[in-house]
């Protein structure tokens, strides 16, 4: 069985590529490269093809020039070492030089172009992986979100897949980069002599092996040093972060969470230490038996030339080419070795777009009833992703405009599920969500939305201006400033907002220069606001008023009813004095609907409701009997 700490211990999953990669042999390595290469360049293709195309064209116009300039060294040296007076030596060299100079130069520019194209690419690369992961990530169902498998594969895909498509271009352009140069120094060495290249792979294998092993030290370490960086993250944040910063101080916690961090550091620090010794032993075996085999390689160039099976500027020429090819094979290796590791790590992205794509909700043209007079529910259930209960269970229940209906119920009991059901945002497992006759199945979930506000108990805190924390619930339409303000009035967040240091034009959020924050009944309000903003046909009321004072909460009750006029109001809340005024309530238990009628007709039948009633009422008259502030 194993312990608390052996599970803390375990690979996180944003480090299972680098795990895998840690373990995995340069020829397997190999063998995925052309699958590779492929998907940097689908993924380039997607972003801009017609940068694609400029990096592609530039590196392998470039990789010619230098095949140009190194052939033109023979040129060079032959000038040079042909028997005569040195000034016609010296003019026999001359044109060679000059394609030499010319070639490199235009190889220069040709690396400068493509580099500037691949600047422009990455960044693009970025965005559109990005993108593509947010599109998909808002089309799924809403139910999607509770599968804690589909969550894990998300966050996955964000924490590392994006940053991964980036990088797999990058590494991919590096790697084609190297492979077209490496492609001009083989074709070089074949011209000049067959023997020289097989020579030219040995010198280098021994340094790729150095580089592969280097880089699986370094993962294995990383693995290693999880649980400690995890821990040092957790603690570095509670004393840099605010909220954590009033129990700092006020338990004086200061000093022990600092020696923490020191422990943790002094264990990195060491590890770190001894990986790098080892990094440095592997690198010196890695060159010594690389110069090994580059001397082997040179004493086969003397041979020939020796044997007079070579010309002395061929020979040059072929030294020439053989040490620019080595640093180019170099290069492979670590190229390799880098986009094998990314292309791990996207394989977790396109793993999730494909899932995401998957359960991405049906957009039939047909369009949702406009203003609905009838939302029906007809034997509806729903549970959620590996639930074994449902949440709601065989419940129907007929709302018309107009009508107040509220939902209670102890917790748990499906009232917020219900609701959410009645407004599209879930689809039953089985039965029918219908309004006005035609079934929510079937026609298109933003048409739906579209006529619906919610209130939630915790409302999302947008950091966004005030202004725009009221106009979203519009975006489409233009944000006229008395309408904002207008809406705030009504929602009771007018007088708050103007008293903020830029009004309606301050950002709320604490991390950012001149932001400022909300307490909780604040951002409720400002919820209450977004609603009538919005003009909804359906409002869904959840707990709209948890946060706030009795003062407060009286006076948003006081707007909803006027919000409420010819529209239909889901109201959700377990402080039941506030539904006495609904048009019938809707008691919940288990996600089964165990009673319905006015507040007069449960409380006359004494069951559930009444009881639930009773019980807060006597709680809350026995508080002010006390003298308790309620």
């Amino acid at each position: 069985m194993e312990s608390p700490e052996d599970d803390e211990l375990k690979v996180p999953y944003w480090l299972t590529a680098t795990a895998e990669a840690a373990n995995a042999t340069f020829w397997r390595m190999l063998r995925r490269l052309p699958g590779l290469l492929v998907q940097a360049w689908r993924l380039g293709w997607r972003a801009s093809p017609g940068t694609t195309l400029a990096v592609v064209g530039f590196q392998v116009a470039g990789g010619v020039a230098s095949a140009v300039s190194l052939v033109s060294v023979v040129g060079v040296l032959d000038g040079l070492l042909r028997a005569g007076p040195t000034p016609e030596r010296i003019r026999a060299a001359v044109p060679s030089l000059i394609i030499m100079v010319a070639a490199g130069a235009l190889k220069t520019l040709l690396t400068s172009a493509a580099t500037a194209a691949q600047g422009r690419l990455s960044p693009q690369v970025l965005q559109a992986a990005e993108m593509e992961l947010l599109d998909l990530t808002t089309r799924v169902d809403l139910a999607t979100f509770d599968d804690p498998d589909w969550r894990d594969a998300m966050q996955r895909a964000r924490d590392r897949g994006i940053d991964a498509a980036q990088r797999i271009v990058d590494h991919g352009i590096e790697l084609a980069t190297n492979l077209i140069g490496l492609a001009a120094v083989g074709s070089v060495l074949a011209v000049l002599h067959p023997v020289l290249l097989p020579l030219l792979v040995l010198a280098v294998v021994p340094r790729g092996w150095a580089a592969v092993r280097a880089a699986r030290l370094g993962y294995r370490q990383e693995l290693r040093l999880v649980a400690v960086w995890r821990r040092k993250w957790m603690l570095s944040n509670l004393l840099a972060e605010r909220e954590p910063a009033p129990e700092v101080r006020a338990f004086t916690v200061r000093q022990y969470l600092l020696a923490e961090v020191r422990r943790l550091l002094d264990v990195a620090t060491g590890e770190y230490m001894k990986v790098s010794t080892r990094q440095v032993r592997t690198n010196l075996v890695g060159t010594a038996l690389g110069s090994v085999a580059t001397g082997l390689t040179y004493a086969a160039l003397l041979i020939l030339l020796l044997t007079g099976r070579m010309d002395l500027a061929v020979g040059g020429a072929a030294a020439y080419a053989i040490s620019t090819g080595i640093e180019r094979l170099t290069q492979v290796a670590f190229s390799v070795n880098h986009l094998y590791e990314q292309g791990l790590y996207f394989s977790d992205y396109e793993g999730f777009c494909a899932l995401a794509r998957e359960r991405a909700e049906p957009t039939p043209a047909q369009r949702a009833p406009l203003g609905p007079a009838r939302i029906e529910l007809r034997g509806v259930t729903f549970a959620y992703p590996g639930s074994e209960r449902p949440a709601v269970r065989d419940v129907s229940l007929t709302v018309r405009c107009g009508e107040t209906i509220a939902l209670v119920g102890e917790n748990g009991s499906g009232k917020s599920t219900l609701a959410r059901l009645l407004a599209g945002l879930y689809h039953p497992d089985r039965g029918t969500v219908a309004w006005d006759g035609v079934d929510l199945a079937g026609v298109d979930p933003v048409s739906v939305r579209d006529q619906v506000a919610v209130v939630m108990q915790e409302p999302t805190r947008w950091p966004l201006k005030a202004r725009d924390n009221i106009s979203i619930g519009r975006y489409e339409r233009p944000a006229e400033q008395s309408t904002v303000e207008a809406a705030a009035d009504r929602g009771d967040a007018h007088e708050f907002i103007v008293e903020l240091s830029r009004g309606y034009d301050t950002l709320l959020s604490r991390h950012f220069t001149d932001g400022a924050d909300l307490s909780g009944g604040q951002w409720q309000r400002l919820a209450v606001s977004r609603a009538f903003y919005r003009d909804a046909a359906l409002l869904i009321c959840d707990e709209p008023t948890a946060n706030l004072d009795p003062r407060a909460e009286y006076k948003v009750y006081e707007r909803m009813r006027e919000l409420a006029a010819g529209r239909t109001v889901v109201l959700i809340t377990h402080r039941l004095a506030s539904v006495r005024e609904a048009d019938r309530i809707y008691v919940l238990d288990h996600g089964a609907l165990i009673e319905e009628g006015s507040h007069d007709e449960l409380m006359a039948r004494d069951g559930t409701y009444a009881n639930l009633f009773t019980l807060q009422a006597s709680a809350y008259q026995g508080a002010l009997e006390e003298g308790l502030d309620v």
